[in-house]
Parts: C-alpha cells; structure tokens; sequence
C-alpha cells in the first residue's frame, strides 16, 4: 500500500522534490498511462494546497478530451482555441493564470477557481495532452509550480504509455 508523504511544511522547490521522487516509486513498475495519470492527479490533488481541480485532458482529433481527474466534475471537451487548456495546448507551453477572470475566454468548469496553471504533455514536437491544475486562492501558481509540474509531466512521460490515451488526427 502506497501511503503520501506529506509537504506541507517544506519549501515549494522541496516540496516538489518530495512529489516527484514518490511519483518515481509509483511509477516504477508500472507503464499503464491511464492508472499513472489516474495516480498522478490524486496525489497532486492530496499533497498540494489549495487544489480544487487536478486531471487530464488528452488530445483526440484537434480536442482535448477530460482524463483521470480529481475534483469536481469537469467540462468534458475542450476545443484547442478556447481556455487555458487551449492556449497551453496550441503554443505548447505551459500557461501560469493569476486571475482566471481575467484571462480571455476563459471555461469556468467551477465557479469557485479562481487561478490555474496548466502543462502541455509533449513527447518531442507531439502533443499528447495536457495537466490542469485549479485553485480557489487568486495568483496560487508561479515559476516554481510550474518548473515542479513539468518535472512530474517529464516523470509521466518517460514511464507511462499513453498512447491508447490520446489520438492527434
């Protein structure tokens, strides 16, 4: 049985030195894409404060379409000229939103976010999908967030196969 270890008292960097090298350890035997994301969103959902969304959306057919998750229920497909998933998608960076009201066109799944930040899952020039993340708290994400996200997306990537997950054409 896989028990979180908490962070609440460590730095941020640290904080996300500590996700990372337990996502490593669920992770290592494991390839199947589904239960990694499925993994993944849970213990970001259980370890990082001030959450009220944390999941996937993977790209099929020019539309990312909602993955593993944790929060309340979500807008199901997202078209890649809308929101904050669309712009981090089609640019193929990750996008750090203050204030989700004032980002145009922005998708309010959830009335109560009010910043988000979301990472593109790329293996090489391909987009796969995308790791939303969702606060209540006004300006909760910054660089380090997103330098700590991406070492997680990196760890995804490299032990999960994810390709029955997504489909680009």
């Amino acid at each position: 049985m896989f028990v979180a270890q908490r962070t609440a008292d460590l730095s941020k960097p640290d904080a996300y030195r500590e996700l990372n090298a337990q996502l490593a350890g669920l992770f290592a035997d494991e390839r199947d894409g589904l239960a990694n994301c499925a993994n993944l969103a849970a213990l970001l959902y259980e370890l990082l404060p001030d959450l009220n969304w944390a999941g996937f959306y993977f790209l099929r057919r020019n539309e990312l379409v909602l993955g593993p998750f944790q929060g309340r229920v979500a807008c199901v497909r997202i078209a890649l000229s809308r929101g904050v998933c669309g712009t981090a998608a089609r640019e193929r960076r990750t996008v750090v939103v203050p204030d989700v009201h004032a980002f145009p066109g922005h998708i309010a799944c959830d009335e109560r976010s009010r910043s988000e930040i979301v990472v593109p899952l790329l293996r090489g020039d391909d987009l796969v999908g995308v790791l939303d993340l969702d606060s209540p708290r006004e300006a909760r994400f910054d660089q380090q967030d997103a330098d700590g996200l991406q070492a997680a997306v990196e760890l995804l990537l490299e032990h999960s196969d994810l390709s029955h997950l997504c489909s680009p054409t």
